[in-house]
């Protein structure tokens, strides 16, 4: 049986970690092309990639505009990593090609394999893969001297690769002895000592704690503005996508369910798979009552009425899932609230977390919706409370989905 764990990629041997680092100067010309300003920096056609008989990344197609940070966002094993792979040249697609600003690096029906030096593309690995018998400064200038480029020339652009990531004064520090902010700056100083023109990013926060991981997120969005340089980024984590992404991806079993910004994919999901996995939802049952131009309503297993906005193909009776943000939700205190969409609820479980309680509610049919409330009024367990479902943030879903 095929498992996300018998798909996982094992990390890379320190060789080919260091093959991946190489400058790529002078690849045929390569730096000196003249393409339109309006050619992408990468296109994916069609990729896709087979290991042992399972099909782990499966007709994807996307393009990455210049400047911007693209993610792909899924699961342990949805193909992701593998696609990232793919892209720096470290696995071969089965089909499709990949383009670096119009230029193929991959197409197997071409017979082109452009190694992974000579992308041009920079690479943070999930690991840093920070070498441990070098210095900082070592480990930066690595991808420089195996190119041979000069003892002064390498000097002056580590610093300034260093510089960039405010780490100059580590220079001499042995990789043994760097947290893990430190070696995540130094993989970061790496990949762009020779200005490439895409980075790639596999998990660059997964190794962080909760408070350096916050603090990363905004030195390399600041960077990354700075550079103006194009990010292909991968990872697991919602917010981590959400807050960098100037477009994302959310993948799944290979391939690719939806790609827009962030706030497309947050508020109109084009499956249950992407509304389920950025971000949280609470979901209601009920079935069609009426439609018609501007509305549909809901009847709840409570025999409570919910108007939803907009047109919709769902016919009288159909079973539905209501599907609602929960900070879309309005808690009203005051007895007797009158308005659309009004439902009781009773406070089940409360939980502080600091800064806000965390709350199931039960409803009236023992349906539970669990939403953040404020800490300024004093809650407590079995309250009685009335929600609020403003009808032009509900999604309609048949139970089918």
């Amino acid at each position: 049986m095929v498992t996300p764990e018998s798909l996982r990629v094992p990390l890379l041997p320190e060789a080919e970690m260091k093959e991946a680092l190489l400058h790529p100067v002078g690849y045929d010309g390569m730096n000196e092309i003249n393409t339109p300003a309006a050619t992408p920096i990468l296109q994916l056609s069609g990729v896709s990639k087979v290991f042992g008989g399972a099909t782990v990344v499966n007709n994807v197609n996307l393009q990455i505009e210049s400047g911007e940070i693209f993610t792909l966002l899924g699961p342990s094993g949805c193909g992701k990593t593998t696609t990232l792979r793919l892209v720096a040249g470290l696995e071969t697609p089965d089909a499709g090609g990949i383009l670096l600003q119009g230029r193929p690096m991959a197409s197997p029906d071409r017979r082109i394999n452009v190694p992974p030096h000579k992308r041009d593309m920079g690479m943070v690995f999930q690991s840093y893969a920070i070498w441990p018998h070098m210095t900082v400064f070592e480990n930066v200038a690595y991808p420089l001297q195996a190119r041979r480029v000069a003892a002064s020339d390498v000097r002056e652009r580590v610093y300034e690769a260093l510089s960039l990531v405010s780490l100059t004064h580590l220079a001499d520090r042995p990789g043994p002895l760097l947290s893990g902010g430190e070696q995540q700056r130094v993989a970061l100083a790496r990949a762009l000592v020779y200005q490439p023109r895409l980075l790639l990013l596999d998990e660059p926060f997964s190794n962080l704690d909760a408070r350096l991981r916050n603090q990363m997120r905004i030195e390399l969005k600041l960077l990354q503005r700075k550079l103006n340089i194009s990010v292909m980024m991968v990872t697991h984590d919602q917010s981590e996508a959400l807050a960098l992404s100037d477009r994302m991806a959310v993948m799944s079993n290979g391939r690719i369910e939806q790609i827009g910004t962030p706030l497309e994919l947050y508020d109109k999901p084009a499956n249950v798979t992407v509304r389920d996995f950025l971000g949280r939802v609470q979901k209601l049952s009920g079935k069609v009552d009426v439609t018609d131009e501007e509305a549909v309503t809901v009847v709840l297993n409570s025999g409570i009425s919910i108007s939803v906005r907009g047109r919709s193909q769902l016919t009288r009776g159909q079973p539905v899932s209501l599907a609602i943000r929960p900070e879309y939700i309005s808690v009203l205190v005051e007895e007797n609230a009158s308005g659309e969409n009004i439902v009781p609820g009773t406070i089940e479980a409360l939980l502080f977390i600091g800064d806000h309680y965390e709350a199931q509610i039960r409803m009236a049919d023992d349906q539970f919706l669990v939403l953040r409330l404020d800490r300024s009024a004093p809650w407590r367990e079995g309250q009685e409370l009335t929600l609020m479902l403003p009808p032009d943030r509900i999604t309609l879903w048949p139970t089918n989905e």
